[in-house]
């Protein structure tokens, strides 16, 4: 996978992930475990996403 490519699929991990935990948090039973648990892998995207973007520069 190219470095762009790799870069889209994070972006597109990053921006499922957050689509998933507004679901939750719209949900009137949240399941506050499930929202913390999206919320760390959340950032492991992000933090992989930092790491890829400063690479490609």
């Amino acid at each position: 996978m190219t470095t762009e490519g790799h870069i889209s699929a994070l972006e597109r991990r990053h921006r499922e992930l957050d689509e998933k935990i507004q679901a939750e948090s719209g949900r009137r039973m949240q399941d506050p475990m499930l929202i913390s648990t999206l919320k760390r892998k959340k950032l492991v995207v992000k933090d992989e996403l930092t790491r890829a973007r400063s690479g490609a520069a």
